[in-house]
């Protein structure tokens, strides 16, 4: 029975997931990001369905563990690109560490100013870098590692929705900067938005998604530290 449940999830994950790659092929507009829609839609089901999110993770918790050979697997454009790679190196590392101290920062800062419960703000501090690794910062410095995953899944869809309209508005239209600020800033979701835009963009995602992980794991418990 669990193998049948188990199948029957990833079976409805994934036709959602695809189902959406559809609808946002026909009209790509960026609040329709497929990440986005179908996870949404996913949780209209289960709940108007009501089954429990343990019910829904028998299944789940295989596509869950295909995250980590999914990041593995970025390294092979990294390979592609390892020339411009080479050429823009300190760009790429002054921008990432720039912009992590500004992603743990900010929400750090706002947390203060609404009065944020102290539990909460330990989880939110690590929300601009992937998953596993967020989680982990969560835990050494007092927060849920539970709620850190779901603050990084908000970030990661909220800069993968608005992350190409404000570059776009912004006039930044170099390959570069494009993926420095997408992979920083909303880490695996925002790295295959990128890959959207072109592999350059991705590549380049995928090593500022990486260094900011690096950046995070340092920096976070130090400027908790500091301000709490």
């Amino acid at each position: 029975m669990r193998i049948v449940e188990s199948l029957f999830f990833i079976v409805l994950t994934v036709a959602l997931y695809q189902l959406m790659v559809k609808v946002y092929k026909r009209f790509p507009q960026p609040i329709l990001v497929p990440i986005a829609t179908s996870t949404v839609l996913l949780i209209i089901l289960l709940v108007m369905l009501r089954i429990p999110y343990e019910t829904y993770m028998l299944g789940g918790s295989w596509i869950d563990e295909l995250l980590g050979p999914a990041v593995v697997a970025f390294a092979y454009p990294l390979y592609q690109n390892r020339r411009k790679l080479k050429e823009h190196a300190l760009s790429i590392i002054i921008s990432v560490f720039v912009g992590t101290i500004i992603g743990l920062l900010s929400g750090l800062l706002l947390s203060f100013v609404f009065q944020v419960d102290d539990a909460l703000i330990r989880s939110l501090a690590p929300k601009s870098v992937t998953s596993p690794v967020a989680m982990d910062i969560a835990e050494i410095i007092g927060g849920a590692p539970s709620l850190a995953a779901v603050y990084v899944m908000f970030a990661g869809i909220g800069g993968a929705i608005i992350g190409p309209f404000v570059l776009k508005h912004a006039r930044i239209h170099h390959p570069i900067s494009m993926g420095v600020s997408l992979g920083a800033a909303s880490h695996g979701i925002g790295t295959a938005k990128a890959y959207e835009l072109g592999m350059i963009e991705g590549a380049i995602s995928s090593i500022s998604m990486t260094l900011s992980a690096v950046f995070a794991s340092l920096l976070c418990p130090f400027i908790v530290q500091l301000l709490m």
